[in-house]
């Protein structure tokens, strides 16, 4: 039996409906068993075609068997090129003969002109004609709060919320956010073994109890895994962010949701954030008595604008430089009337939440808000502290030139003996691509350094407070604001010239991105040790000054994260805990030590 009687007969059978002429080009022909068809893709189809070398397989049929079996072609084989149709497909007709295939429609692709965002849709997402830039700031969004832009934009000082019990004492974006957050806060849960620790181990004898601690802090999942403990323990307990950018709404909403009374979300204004502190503290029949602050901003509120509640305080917890200098000032001049825990010089505190934490978070949140290379770019630091010091490490890690800016020759020899180039700004301000600032002072960069800045030149702060830049001075007619993505501008010169501003020179990493939930497990724990040893502690012990932590509990915040590693302590036998004059117990090491 030749090839060709058996091509014929192949396209007999299955083409037998169609006339003894030519293939129609308007036939349909339906693919049988194991044949191949190449598909004609239209390029208005929907979102949801196929692609244009999509193939489909039926499923196979039952051969039937004849007395000479012959290995039958597939339909693809009667398909060849034909070298007059400049490599245009052929067909074999049922006679035999070749014929020319129907021509297939081209796609046209986008160097064609054939514009992506015209093709329509029937998928309810987004639309496909939005812009690159707001879809970046939606694939940010995500890491920090699941709001996008298309949520209502009524001011959530206007709506009138209740979560499932009818509690309505709180203000926060949205409350049916209230199960996305609770997931944000399980998996917080999982990387936070110290503070989860020490809930499981004194939620029965409830040291906290009669406790009405007022906070104001990063609301993140973090936090709400500390507030949550802070609650197991006995405390009642009010909330309000410290940063109007770096409220994660999700799990706001799953606070309010548990009977928290929270008072924030992302983007607060000015007013807003003042307005939410208030709430906090201005409530009929609460009056508190401990103040948990990370930048002391409710500290300062109370103090101006509350005197009597002040002085009924029973002690303050602080986390950030900048609430710190405020409580030494109230301090020196004799005005703070309770005792105050400076947390922020803990030894836990500044060695894992400042240096390690700060050399994680300010990769990522550069990453995610602007996408910049590292590697090669010239960076400047301006601080070597904690903060400057984990910045620095990352950034040289990547490649990059890192500069430092430093007025403490302590740490300025640090910086040289680490290898980074001390300088001062001016000195570089022309050449830098990357402006960080991790002082905790005001005015490190000025408009004069801003004017003197290289196109493009990204400018962002690692401190607490937004006054290490001097945005206020970019405020003016002759420069031009232009949002790019949430949390990044350009400030555009008359000439051209523009600089990429991130989160208004706030706090970068709390801000755009978010930060390691381990570090923050060893300061929350921190800051609830803290709280506890202030409310607990005999009249008398701690007089109305700022005070550090004991050596004894940093120590012991260090043992509950230590089993995550698997780690054993060396344990001390008597004959050299008394060489060294040591309980077996520890602190092992006095409080003039520096680590």
């Amino acid at each position: 039996m030749s090839v060709q009687f058996v091509a014929a007969k192949m396209a007999e059978t299955d083409l037998k409906d169609v006339p003894n002429k030519e293939l129609s080009a308007v036939s349909p022909v339906t693919p049988k068993a194991d044949e191949k068809v190449l598909l004609n893709i239209d390029c208005n189809a929907s979102a949801a075609s196929p692609t244009p070398e999509a193939t489909v397989n039926a499923e196979p049929s039952p051969v039937t068997s004849t007395p000479n079996p012959v290995k039958m072609p597939q339909a693809s084989a009667m398909k060849r090129p034909d070298p007059q149709q400049n490599g245009g497909d052929a067909f074999v007709n049922r006679d035999g003969t070749v014929a020319e295939a129907p021509r297939m429609k081209k796609i046209q692709f986008a160097d064609q002109k054939q514009e992506f965002n015209k093709r329509p849709t029937k998928i309810g997402r987004r639309s496909l004609s939005r812009s690159i830039s707001q879809s970046s700031t939606d694939s940010y969004s995500s890491a920090a709060s699941y709001t996008d832009s298309s949520d209502d934009e009524t001011s959530p000082r206007d709506k009138q919320q209740k979560n499932s019990k009818g509690n309505g004492d709180f203000c926060i974006k949205n409350i049916k956010q209230a199960d996305f957050g609770r997931r944000e806060i399980e998996i917080a849960e999982q990387e936070m073994p110290a503070l989860m620790a020490l809930r499981k181990r004194a939620q029965g004898e409830k040291p906290l109890a009669g406790a009405k601690v007022v906070g104001c802090t990063h609301i993140t999942a973090q936090t709400a895994v500390l507030m949550e403990t802070l609650s197991a323990l006995g405390a009642q307990c009010r909330w309000a962010a410290c940063n109007i950018y770096s409220t994660q709404n999700e799990v706001a909403a799953a606070l309010a949701e548990g009977g928290f009374s929270v008072f924030a979300w992302k983007g607060e204004s000015e007013d807003d954030f003042w307005w939410c502190i208030d709430r906090c503290v201005n409530v009929e029949g609460w009056q508190p008595n401990m103040i948990l602050d990370d930048g002391g901003d409710l500290t300062h509120w109370i103090y101006k604008k509350y005197p009597s509640m002040f002085k009924k305080i029973k002690g303050i917890v602080e986390e950030s430089v900048t609430g710190v200098h405020r409580l030494y000032q109230l301090s020196k001049a004799g005005k703070l009337c309770v005792p105050a825990m400076n947390v922020n010089d803990s030894v836990t505190k500044q060695k894992f939440d400042n240096l390690y934490c700060c050399r994680e978070s300010i990769l990522d949140g550069l990453k995610r808000t602007t996408d910049v290379m590292f590697g090669g770019k010239q960076v400047v630091v301006c601080g070597y502290g904690e903060v400057g010091k984990g910045c620095c490490a990352a950034l040289k890690a990547m490649g990059s030139i890192v500069y430092v800016t430093e007025i403490d020759p302590i740490c300025a020899l640090q910086a040289c003996m680490d290898g980074f180039r001390l300088v001062k700004l001016n000195e570089v301000i022309r050449q830098v691509d990357i402006v960080i600032t991790c002082t905790g002072n005001k005015n490190v960069v000025v408009r004069e350094n801003l004017d003197r800045m290289k196109n493009g030149c990204i400018v962002c702060n690692m401190g607490h407070s937004n006054t290490e830049i001097d945005v206020a001075s970019l405020r003016t007619p002759e420069l031009t604001w232009e949002r790019v993505r949430s949390q990044v501008d350009h400030v555009i010169w008359p000439d051209g010239k523009r600089i990429v501003l991130l989160a208004e020179g706030r706090l970068l990493n709390l801000s755009c991105s978010t930060v390691p939930t381990f570090v923050l497990s060893i300061t929350a724990t921190t800051q609830a040790l803290a709280l506890i040893e202030l409310y607990n502690a005999p009249e008398g012990r701690y007089k109305q000054d700022v005070y550090l932590l004991p050596k004894k509990m940093d120590e012991y915040v260090a043992s509950l994260h230590l089993p995550t590693f698997d780690a054993h302590l060396t344990e001390l036998t008597d004959e050299q805990a008394k060489y060294l004059g040591l309980n077996k117990n520890g602190p092992f090491k006095p409080n003039y030590y520096r680590y």
